[in-house]
């Protein structure tokens, strides 16, 4: 598990190959299998592989521009109760392991309600009215997904570091 650990990356770049079936497959099932707060399995993914629908999403914060070159954005979402938040961050970091081990990439981009410009709404308003996306749920990131154009170096020993670890007490 480690070596998947030190291989994931953010990645912001992506190549034209699509995404097997199967290995998105994998990537949701992983999803899926995250734990959940009182097993309430909360959340809800919305897989967009329409090219034009990937281009607006891409416009839902400052930071999502590159997501449009994924072969797939998986959206994360979920009814909000008191760990929606965590149960969805939980999913997302397994979509990170479970890419890098089938040799793509990802990114977790957070919808904040930033304000964009379209029609005044924020990134998470915008999101949820173009996906058709209960009002009722709540949106926490994209996750763009696809072959990683650009190479980064996995994690080193160097990073980690032992005055972040304190013992018993601070």
């Amino acid at each position: 598990m480690l070596e998947a650990i030190r291989k994931r990356r953010s990645i912001r770049e992506y190549s034209s190959k699509p995404v097997e079936k199967e290995k998105l497959d994998e990537v949701l099932k992983a999803a899926m299998f995250a734990p959940t707060a009182h097993h309430s399995r909360s959340w809800e993914f919305v897989v967009v592989q329409d090219k034009e629908t990937k281009t607006r999403l891409s416009v839902a914060t400052d930071w999502a521009g590159f997501a449009k070159q994924a072969s797939v954005i998986i959206v994360i979402c979920s009814k909000p109760d008191s760990y929606w938040v965590e149960n969805c961050s939980i999913a997302a970091q397994n979509i990170y392991l479970e890419a890098t081990d089938q040799g793509l990439g990802t990114c977790f981009i957070q919808l904040n309600r930033q304000m964009i410009e379209i029609k005044g709404r924020n990134s998470e308003e915008y999101v949820k009215d173009l996906l058709k996306i209960p009002k009722d749920h709540r949106v926490l990131c994209l996750m763009p997904l696809g072959y990683p154009a650009e190479k980064i170096g996995e994690h080193q020993d160097s990073e980690f570091d032992l005055k972040k670890i304190h013992l018993g007490k601070w």
